[in-house]
């Protein structure tokens, strides 16, 4: 994948919640830490801010799925760390589930996609490049 490639909003916001899942299942974490994580995973093609991340969490705490907690750092700094519960660990299952459904079907169009494209063709017969 490219690195300047920019992920369409709404492939953001119906990954954000396997995602946050996810990195909370490898151990607590506070938004900050999330938001990087989010991009050293993602090679940089994904840059998360503060106005993203914070109404997941908070949609996913409502939901029970995640639960937080403050910590004072060494530095003083208050935190608000996050953990995921059980039903959250649940959730992230059935969530890897569909997104490797998702991501099959689409490895299997863009397999027989290539396959349908003349030698020299950019575009296979049908496809309009207008988005159209």
């Amino acid at each position: 994948m490219e690195a300047n490639i920019q992920i369409n909003k709404d492939l953001i916001a119906a990954s954000s919640t396997p995602i946050v899942l996810a990195i909370l299942a490898e151990g607590d974490s506070y938004g900050y830490a999330i938001i990087k994580r989010v991009r050293e995973l993602s090679g940089g093609r994904m840059e998360w801010t503060d106005g993203m991340l914070y109404p997941v969490l908070h949609r996913l705490e409502r939901l029970g799925l995640i639960e937080s907690r403050w910590e004072t750092a060494e530095s003083g700094r208050r935190r608000k760390y996050y953990r995921i519960t059980p039903s959250g660990r649940a959730q992230l299952a059935e969530q890897r589930r569909q997104w490797e459904a998702v991501e099959e079907t689409m490895r299997n169009l863009w397999s027989a996609l290539q396959a349908s494209i003349p030698a020299g063709n950019p575009e296979p017969a049908g496809v309009l490049s207008n988005g159209g």
